[in-house]
């Protein structure tokens, strides 16, 4: 059993005012941006270690069973049992998870504005640093990858895409949209706009808006989590109307 962490009551607080679902099987929360799921390398405590405020008298605590990108925002879920746990992780296997993001891209919308990109994608490992990058099918170290796209808003400068993960890869969706031109704004590694319209982009402008998923209890569950104000802010300068 992993040593439990200490938290103070600030995170304490902090954790229990992200969950927006919960049940006897699952926690579901709404992770802010800049906040690690699993392994971050700071003082700070990552959600992963965060979820001990909710652990039981016997030691028992929610288990992650997914992971989002550090400056994601949206929806993430935790097992409570270990049932639950194996429960969900063979339907994330079996792609029975589906995935709906929200980004705002630039320059523009995408060409199509709605299309499927399948781009092969491969890691690379650059000090204590990993990227992906496309590559070509045949490659050594390819790994098939699934996107779904269509675009909502759009402008000359910017665009407002739902998107749908059809695999898992790290930053299949970043890489997959830097690819065909229009990278997510303020996506530093990948090529995002740091200004758009004269408004400064204030991080990843990427949201996992819901998680519809098979329940241990039978059915789907189908959890959503608002973008978060700074997300909307950029949004409402971008596309509301003068």
């Amino acid at each position: 059993m992993r040593k439990p962490v200490q938290l103070s009551p600030d995170e304490i607080a902090l954790v229990r005012g992200m969950v927006i679902y919960e049940d006897a099987h699952i926690l579901a929360l709404n992770k802010p941006a800049g906040l690690s799921s699993q392994g971050g390398r700071g003082q700070v405590h990552t959600l992963d270690e965060l979820l001990w405020a909710f652990a039981r008298s016997n030691g028992k605590r929610p288990e992650l069973v997914h992971r989002l990108d550090r400056d994601t925002s949206g929806v993430i879920v935790a097992a409570k049992t270990k049932p639950a746990a194996g429960f969900l992780g063979k339907a994330i296997m079996a792609r029975r998870v589906k995935k709906t993001y929200r980004a705002i891209v630039a320059p523009g919308a995408p060409e199509p504005a709605s299309g499927v990109i399948e781009t092969p994608l491969r890691r690379v490992e650059q000090g204590r640093e990993a990227h992906m990058r496309v590559c070509e099918p045949d490659h050594a170290d390819a790994e098939a990858a699934k996107t779904t796209y269509r675009t909502l808003i759009q402008n000359s400068s910017a665009a407002l895409v739902e998107l749908e993960p059809h695999t898992g890869r790290m930053h299949q969706l970043r890489v997959h949209l830097a690819s065909i031109g229009r990278p997510i704004a303020g996506d530093a590694r990948y090529g995002g706009a740091l200004v758009l319209a004269g408004e400064a982009v204030p991080r990843l402008m990427l949201h996992a808006l819901a998680l519809e998923f098979p329940h241990p209890e039978g059915g789907t569950r189908r959890i959503e989590a608002e973008p978060p104000e700074d997300f909307r802010r950029l949004a409402e300068a971008l596309f509301s109307s003068p």
